[in-house]
């Protein structure tokens, strides 16, 4: 793994255990190893890094999640294998959403972070937005709608799971996506 690598990774675990001012580049320096000059090499600014770290973490979720198309070729309901990305983060990883953390940040977010968090809210809402008219009647406003309020049930379902420190809530709330 590269040092810019190692920095992407660190800064993830940080920000999604403590939000967005949960590191320092000093820090993310003595943690893989290196001198704090060298991480503005790789990111002159805070704002650069976060910004990259919302860009990657939504291209990894989005991937990881595949077509819809395809999940519904294999047999797999697409809303759940959505939802097993956020069940996955919390009782495997035991971490929030970076995104969703970011989100939750918006107003004092570097202009480049709040734009990359946004991309992952716009990404997800056009993939479940897809994924909703795929076998049914949905306009494209209606599954739209659904969308939103999938994304939106999911993260709050986290938060509050977090909070609560009980994942079954997670599982039995977001559940009801895929039992309409």
């Amino acid at each position: 793994m590269s040092k810019k690598q190692q920095l992407l990774k660190a800064a993830e675990n940080k920000v999604r255990t403590g939000g967005y001012n949960n590191f320092s580049f000093r820090e993310l320096a003595d943690e893989i190893g290196i001198k704090s000059s060298s991480v503005h090499y790789h990111f002159p600014t805070k704002a650069d890094l976060g910004a990259e770290l919302a860009r990657q973490y939504t291209d990894n979720f989005i991937a990881n999640l595949g077509s819809p198309d395809e999940l519904i070729t294999h047999g797999k309901n697409p809303i759940e294998v959505y939802s097993q990305q956020f069940q996955h983060a919390l009782t495997q990883d035991k971490k929030m959403c970076l995104c969703g953390l970011l989100g939750a940040e918006t107003d004092g977010l570097p202009e480049k972070v709040k734009l990359q968090t946004r991309r992952f809210f716009e990404q997800n809402i056009q993939w479940l937005t897809h994924a909703y008219t795929l076998g049914t009647d949905n306009t494209e406003q209606q599954a739209k709608s659904q969308a939103v309020a999938a994304i939106s049930l999911l993260e709050g379902a986290m938060l509050v799971s977090k909070a609560m420190n009980d994942d079954d809530l997670f599982a039995a709330v977001s559940a009801q996506l895929f039992a309409r």
